[in-house]
């Protein structure tokens, strides 16, 4: 690699992300970064003493550990902490900007009752009420993957008879129906790369989006002696310092894995399961290479290179993104190769009556809700999963204000990460138990409250305040609190994964490529600097956006230079996208990093609500989404969306 890892480590972790990899012009970064020190909402600070203060972050879908920068006690910066093994100092684009969104215009100063200012206690009884009549018939879409306050919403529901508990669609979602649902096993998959000696990234972006990032980027910039293979339909960042790029279209990657692993099962590798045999049948006799060569285009001797490299390490790791089929597939060539994945205990519950986390990821988001109550937390299904949520009537907290909080019956106010009690449990991808806390840094400076004590106060759960829930979270799991609070972690190590069964009736079926009827196949990608399905991109951001993903107002779409000749378009050509129940308009940009046949788009942009950095910016291509069902797997996957093209 012409770039050493510690030096790509350096220039990728923090609030510049991506900035070096960009042709955007420097002299306009120096424009904006003088422009972007002058907001007249950033509060002055008063002289006096500096802190770094340890807390977390929820800014990002895995969470960072940081720490806030202080002076005489008001927050003005976010910085990486350096004792936590999430975070280990580094940090990334959207927890980098945590006190600028703190302190956004955007953020909700009261509790809002249909466009009308209400008090709290207000609030409470027309919650009261709405739940009292609602019955059973109560459900919650939650933003965050990692906290407690899922617990206390869980609780809730519970109470209520009901189990629609729903997370935005996610790759750990993803995983656990394969691992738990299909494979019967327990605990939460996580993955060694830092010990691993040949990693194949098949589909995740781990250097950029998936999994817990800023840990992702310090263990590849650890393992130097380490050899990493990226697969997918587009040359992403990460695959940009891989050893090697295979393309794999999305909705074939499962297809591929079994591919690779017909070549290990030739080589003899075994797995301890029952079915293991009947798994073996069905790999040989529908997923030989020529067959998979036929259905993704991926050669069979690429395949079997990747076998070979990943047989003759100590300590390979295949880590998956996309489908059900594409992580159960993964997981059963884990399972044959052994190596570096583990399975990691899920942590003890504080509220009994709670949901487990696999329990919280059972519901398929994509098949779609229909409630006559739904709370929303931190997410923002009307931006991400338009036409897909229904609800009698809505209740939304949320810091900012977005597109859930604006067609929302009742929105209230959620207090800043950096203004509240809060914790990361496990984000998916570490291979270790991991649990961190974080308590306020500011006060909050609007009339916000704690969502989870303002659920505490729907129901008898046993607490009285989130606080006390996160101090029988500690308790329960054998933590300290000081010491949580301090800045410290409870750490409890994986294990090797042992699955009941490889399920080769479902995978094999599942795995099939299934994908839309337009033109192109359509690759979205998420970059964190942009956002995320939850998260607007944040104010400092927009100078590290690249003109390969927003040119002026216009988002763009990139593609091979076989592709913009099919489709009779070329550098700058304006095109309309349309598929799922949406269109989207963006410019043409040529990449040969995307295989032909295939448009990659960036998610995050094109937002209706927000402030002058997102509002406006781009165009939302969760629109043109298809969801596919994967009957076989009982989920629903974006993987296989495509789009018909038309220059304008």
């Amino acid at each position: 690699m012409s770039v050493a890892r510690r030096a790509f480590i350096q220039m990728s972790v923090g609030a510049t992300v991506g900035i070096l990899f960009t042709p955007t012009v420097w002299k306009a970064l120096d424009d904006v970064s003088i422009w972007t020190q002058n907001w007249p909402w950033i509060p002055k600070l008063k002289y006096g003493a500096a802190g770094a203060v340890p807390t977390v972050s929820k800014m990002c879908e895995s969470g960072c550990a940081v720490k806030v920068r202080t002076v005489a006690g008001e927050a003005f910066g976010t910085m990486g902490n350096a004792d936590n093994p999430i975070s280990g100092g580094g940090i990334c684009p959207l927890c980098a900007n945590g006190v600028q969104v703190m302190n956004s215009p955007t953020r909700i100063k009261a509790p809002m009752l249909d466009g009308e200012e209400i008090s709290w206690e207000k609030a409470q009884e027309v919650v009261a009420e709405k739940l009292a009549a609602a019955g059973s018939k109560v459900a919650v879409i939650s933003g965050d993957q990692t906290g407690t306050v899922n617990e206390v919403f869980s609780a809730l529901l519970n109470s209520a008879g009901s189990d629609a508990f729903y997370v935005m669609p996610c790759d750990m979602q993803a995983a656990d129906k394969a691992w738990t649902g299909l494979m019967g096993s327990q605990g939460q998959v996580g993955y060694d790369l830092e010990g691993a000696d040949v990693v194949l990234l098949a589909g995740a972006d781990a250097l950029e989006s998936w999994g817990p990032t800023v840990a992702n980027l310090k263990a590849f910039a650890a393992n130097e002696s380490g050899k990493f293979i990226f697969a997918g339909p587009m040359q992403t960042k990460t695959a940009s310092v891989t050893s090697k790029w295979v393309p794999v279209p999305a909705e074939g990657m499962a297809a591929f894995l079994l591919g690779v692993t017909y070549y290990v099962l030739q080589a003899g590798n075994m797995a301890g399961t029952a079915d293991f045999y009947d798994y073996k049948a069905m790999v040989m006799n529908d997923y030989s290479p020529a067959k998979v060569e036929a259905a993704t285009g991926v050669k069979a001797d690429q395949m079997a290179d990747i076998a070979k490299q990943l047989l003759a390490a100590s300590s390979p790791v295949v880590v998956p993104g996309g489908s059900v089929a594409a992580h159960a597939a993964a997981f059963a060539l884990n399972v044959l190769l052994g190596g570096a994945m583990k399975v990691v205990p899920e942590f003890e519950k504080a509220i009994p009556s709670a949901m487990s986390r696999s329990e919280m990821l059972k519901a398929d988001i994509l098949e779609g809700v229909d409630t006559d109550l739904l709370f929303v937390y931190e997410a923002n299904p009307a931006y991400a999963l338009p036409e897909k949520v229904k609800a009698g009537f809505t209740v939304a907290f949320d810091m900012v204000n977005t597109e859930t909080t604006a067609s929302a019956n009742l929105v209230l106010p959620t207090l800043h990460p950096y203004e509240r009690f809060d914790d990361l449990a496990t984000p998916y991808g570490l291979p270790a138990a991991t649990y961190s806390m974080g308590a306020p840094v500011s006060k909050p400076t609007v009339n916000a409250g704690c969502a989870a004590t303002f659920v505490l106060g729907l129901a008898d759960l046993g607490f009285e305040t989130f606080e006390e829930v996160l101090g029988a979270k500690a308790e329960a799991i054998g933590a300290d609190v000081e010491a949580l609070q301090g800045g410290e972690a409870f750490v409890v190590d994986g294990g090797t994964p042992v699955p009941l069964s490889l399920a080769p009736n479902v995978v094999g079926k599942a795995a099939v490529p299934v994908k839309g009827t337009g033109a192109v196949g359509l690759a979205p990608y998420t970059l964190l600097n942009i956002g995320t399905a939850n998260q607007a991109t944040t104010p400092n951001a927009p100078c590290t956006i690249s003109n390969n993903q927003l040119v002026g107002d216009y988002m763009v779409v990139q593609m091979a230079s076989a592709t913009a000749k099919q489709l009779g378009v070329s550098v700058g050509s304006k095109v309309k996208l349309s598929g799922g129940k949406g269109e989207c308009e963006a410019l043409v940009q040529i990449f040969e990093g995307v295989m032909p046949g295939v448009v990659a788009a960036p998610l995050g942009l094109g937002h209706t609500v927000g402030d002058e950095f997102s509002k406006g910016k781009g165009d939302n291509v969760y629109k043109i989404l298809t969801v596919s069902s994967e009957a076989a797997a009982g989920a629903s996957t974006w993987a296989g969306s495509t789009v018909n093209v038309a220059k304008i």
